[in-house]
C-alpha cells in the first residue's frame, strides 16, 4: 500500500530557510505525481508544487522564487527547499500523490500526515 512520511519541518525565523523531505513508497511512479500542499489553521488546503516523473514542476504564484520541489525517484523521496520563508508560510505541509498533475487537492489520491512549519 502507498506510504508517504514527511519529516524536515520546524520553526525558523523569516527569511530563513527549511527543507522538507517525504519519504515515498508502493506507488507506481511512472504513472504518479508528487506534490506538496499545506494548510493553515483556518484556511482549507492549498497547493504548494507539483512535480512529474520528467521533473517538471509547477508552483503556486505565492511561493515561485523561493521555494523548489525535487525528487529523488531511484531512492523514493520527495523534497521542498523552501528559502526566505515568510510568516505566511506557517502552515502543516503534506505530501501527496495521484495520476493528476496540478495543485488541487481534490485531485491527489494518497496523503501523508503532515509536518508543521512555523514561520516567525
Amino acid at each position: 500500500h502507498v506510504q508517504l512520511v514527511e519529516s524536515g519541518g520546524g520553526s525558523v525565523q523569516a527569511e530563513g530557510s527549511l527543507r522538507l523531505a517525504c519519504a515515498a513508497s508502493g506507488y507506481k511512479y511512472s504513472d504518479y505525481c508528487l506534490a506538496w500542499f499545506r494548510q493553515a489553521p483556518g484556511k482549507e488546503r492549498e497547493g504548494v508544487a507539483v512535480i512529474d516523473i520528467e521533473d517538471t514542476p509547477t508552483y503556486a504564484e505565492s511561493v515561485k522564487g523561493r521555494f523548489t520541489i525535487s525528487q529523488d525517484l531511484a531512492k523514493n523521496f520527495l523534497y521542498l527547499q523552501m528559502d526566505s520563508l515568510k510568516p505566511e508560510d506557517t502552515a502543516m505541509y503534506y505530501c501527496a500523490t495521484g495520476q493528476y498533475y496540478g495543485l488541487l487537492p481534490n485531485g491527489m489520491d494518497y496523503w501523508g500526515k503532515g509536518t508543521q512549519v512555523t514561520v516567525s
